[in-house]
C-alpha cells in the first residue's frame, strides 16, 4: 500500500476519473432539433450500417477466429493483422489482403473492434450493432473524428502541413454545412487558404515536446493537394461525395457536422422503469438521473433480487466495453456495500476492473474520499483516466472532454500523452482522437492528433 500511495503522490492532481463522473456533471437541457430535412436517427443509423458493412463483417470474423483459444491467426500486440492472418481472412471472406486490412483499420476506428494485448475481441458497438441506432452513430461518429488516420496522407507530405490542414478543415466542414448543398472545390480552396494562413500568423504555439523541422516554402505541397487528400478522406468515411469540381456532404456527414456545431449527445435513454431489467440495461437507463435519483433507482432493482446475483450481475455488467457501464456498476455496488466485498475483492487482477474495484475497497475499508485514488499506482490512474475519458467520448459532451483532460495527474501534456501510449488501453486512439476534435487549442489538440496516430500505427 505504501508503495501504491507514493507512485501516486508523484501525479500533479487527482484524476476526476471516479465512478459516476461523468454522470454528475451532464447538462440538463434539452436536445436541440437537427436542421429541416435531417433523416430520421433510424434511417442515418441505416446508412451508417451500409457504410460499414464491410468493416462489421471483418470483425464479426475476428470475433469467431481470433478470440483465445480459437486458433486464430498471428498477431503483432499493435492492433495491427500478421500476414498470415491477413491471408486466411482475405480467403476466407473472399476478399484482397488490402481489403481485410482496410475493413480491419476501420473497425478499430470505428470501435467495433478492440485489441488487448496479443488477442483481439468485439467491442460493445459491435454487439449492439443490429438493435441499438445509437450505438451504429457513435461508431460512425467515431470514423468521422478519425478521418486523417483512415486515409492517412502521403509520407510525403510533411506532417507540418498536414496538420494545419486538418485544423483547418472544421471550418471548411462548416461551409458544407451551411450550405446544404454542392460547394465549389475552388470556395474550399480560398477558405482553406485564408484558415491555413490564420493558422501560421496569428496562432501562438506552445512548444509540445521535440518540434519539427520548418518547412521551406518553396518545397511545401501546394494547398490543392493538401485538400484534394482531405476531400478524399471524408469522402472515403461517407462524410460527403467529392466529384466535378465541387463536394456535398452526405445526409451522415451533413448531421455529424450538425451534432460537432450543436455538443450534443448522440445517445439517450429513458431513466423510469428499470426495476425489471437487467443488469446492463438498468444502468444504460440511470445514465441520465442526477446521482440521488441513480441510487435511489439502484435500491429498488437490488430489493427485487438476492444480493449475491445482483452482484455477479452488475460484475458482469461492469466486464463489458463501454466504460460508463463500468462506472455505474461500481456506484450500484456502493449500494449494496459489505455484502459485495468477497466478490469485488476476487476481481482486483482484471485489469478492466482493478481501478475500480481498488477505490471501492479502499472506501470500504474507511479511506479519506479525498485520499481514496491513492490506492492506485500511476499506470492504475493513467487506465482509470482513458477509461473515465472512454465513457465521456462516448456519452458526455464536449466540453467535459476537454474538462476532463485537466484532471489528469501528469503534470504536462507531453507526460500524460507518453503515459496513455505505454499503458496500452484498448480506447486510446478512440480517446485521443475525440479529444483532439474537441479541444480549442490547435497547438495541444496536434500534439493529441499526433499521439493518437502513434498509437494507431504501432510507432512511437
Amino acid at each position: 500500500m505504501a508503495e501504491r500511495r507514493a507512485a501516486a503522490d508523484r501525479g500533479a492532481a487527482r484524476p476526476l476519473a471516479a465512478p459516476g463522473a461523468v454522470t454528475e456533471a451532464r447538462s440538463r437541457r434539452p436536445a436541440p432539433r437537427p436542421p429541416e430535412g435531417t433523416p430520421a436517427p433510424a434511417e442515418l443509423a441505416r446508412m451508417a450500417r451500409a457504410g460499414l458493412a464491410d468493416a462489421v463483417r471483418v470483425a464479426r470474423w475476428a470475433d469467431t477466429s481470433l478470440r483465445p483459444g480459437s486458433g486464430g491467426g498471428e498477431r503483432d500486440g499493435k492492433g495491427t493483422l500478421s500476414a498470415n492472418t491477413a491471408e486466411r481472412a482475405a480467403t476466407e471472406l473472399a476478399l484482397t489482403e488490402d481489403q481485410v486490412r482496410s475493413d480491419w483499420d476501420t473497425a478499430r476506428l470505428a470501435g467495433l473492434v478492440e485489441v488487448h494485448g496479443d488477442s483481439a475481441r468485439p467491442g460493445w458497438r459491435l454487439r449492439a450493432w443490429d438493435r441499438d441506432d445509437a450505438a451504429v452513430l457513435r461508431g460512425w461518429v467515431a470514423l468521422f473524428d478519425a478521418w486523417s488516420l483512415a486515409h492517412a496522407a502521403s509520407r510525403e507530405l510533411p506532417p507540418v502541413v498536414v496538420a494545419e490542414t486538418v485544423e483547418a478543415m472544421p471550418q471548411l466542414l462548416t461551409l458544407l454545412q451551411l450550405s446544404a448543398g454542392p460547394v465549389p472545390v475552388s470556395q474550399l480552396l480560398d477558405l482553406l487558404d485564408q484558415r491555413v494562413t490564420e493558422l501560421r500568423t496569428e496562432r501562438c504555439e506552445i512548444p509540445y515536446g521535440p518540434q519539427p523541422e520548418p518547412v521551406d516554402p518553396d518545397d511545401a505541397p501546394s494547398l490543392a493537394t493538401l485538400l484534394d487528400w482531405a476531400l478524399r478522406g471524408l469522402a472515403a468515411v461517407g462524410a460527403l461525395t467529392y466529384a466535378d469540381g465541387q463536394a456535398t456532404l452526405t445526409p451522415l456527414g451533413s448531421w455529424a457536422v450538425w451534432v460537432k456545431l450543436e455538443q450534443i449527445c448522440v445517445a439517450a435513454q429513458s431513466p423510469a422503469g428499470h426495476i425489471e431489467q437487467a443488469a446492463a440495461d438498468m444502468l444504460r437507463g440511470c445514465a441520465r438521473l442526477r446521482p440521488k435519483a441513480a441510487r435511489a433507482e439502484y435500491r429498488a432493482w437490488l430489493a427485487a433480487r438476492p444480493v449475491g446475483s445482483a452482484v455477479t450481475e452488475l460484475l458482469e455488467a461492469a466486464r463489458g466495453d463501454d466504460a460508463l457501464l463500468r462506472g455505474l456498476a461500481f456506484e450500484a455496488l456502493r449500494v449494496v456495500g459489505a455484502p459485495a466485498e468477497a466478490e469485488v475483492r476476487a476481481v482486483v487482477d482484471e485489469a478492466s476492473l482493478r481501478p475500480y474495484a481498488l477505490i471501492w475497497l479502499a472506501e470500504q475499508e474507511g479511506a479519506d474520499p479525498e485520499d481514496v485514488h491513492l490506492v492506485l499506482t500511476r499506470d492504475e490512474s493513467t487506465w482509470l483516466w482513458v477509461d473515465t475519458a472512454a465513457a465521456v467520448a462516448d456519452h458526455g459532451e464536449t466540453h467535459l472532454l476537454i474538462r476532463h483532460l485537466e484532471s489528469a495527474v501528469q503534470p504536462t501534456v507531453p507526460a500524460l500523452l507518453d503515459e496513455v501510449r505505454r499503458i496500452g488501453h484498448p480506447r486510446t486512439v478512440q480517446v485521443l482522437v475525440a479529444l483532439a476534435a474537441a479541444h480549442p487549442d490547435p497547438a495541444l489538440a496536434k500534439a493529441v492528433r499526433r499521439a493518437a496516430f502513434q498509437v494507431h500505427t504501432g510507432g512511437v
